[in-house]
């Protein structure tokens, strides 16, 4: 697994190793012991998955009360993601990165708290699978 810096030292480019062969590929899209040695964040405590088919855009998402951090990766298909520094803060607040992310690459986008996330379905169904650091929080209430 091969982690690149983006042009936010936040947001992670994740690039696992894919072996393949005749009968198909594998790769690990998580492993605990080293995320906690490269320093982030490993407690995550919900996976979620949303199917979108070409030409939906999803997002801008942000958690204000409940912030997450976002680990994205896409199962089948191809999709443009995009994170947002929502960050009042920053010197780089507006700004945003655009990565195309596809099941065939396997790469994984890192989005940390304080960062809006969203994505354009540039194929006919395509499957997003990421996992979070707190619980969503609907509108109104507080898990």
């Amino acid at each position: 697994m091969k982690i690149e810096d983006t042009i936010f030292p936040e947001v992670k480019l994740i690039i696992p190793a894919i072996y393949r062969d005749n009968r198909g590929a594998f790769s690990e899209t998580y492993n605990q012991r080293r995320w906690e040695e490269i320093g982030l964040p490993s407690n995550w405590v919900q996976d979620n998955f949303s199917v979108s088919q070409r030409n939906v855009v999803r997002g801008i998402h942000y958690q204000i009360l409940q912030p997450q951090d976002k680990l994205v990766r896409v199962t089948h298909g191809a999709l443009l993601d995009v994170a947002v520094d929502l960050r009042r803060s920053s010197p780089r607040f507006g700004k945003h990165i655009a990565v195309k992310l596809t099941a065939e690459n396997g790469e994984m986008l890192f989005i940390p708290k304080g960062f809006g996330h969203g994505f354009l379905a540039l194929t006919d169904a395509v499957g997003l699978a990421y996992k979070v650091t707190d619980f969503y929080c609907a509108p109104g209430e507080r898990t």
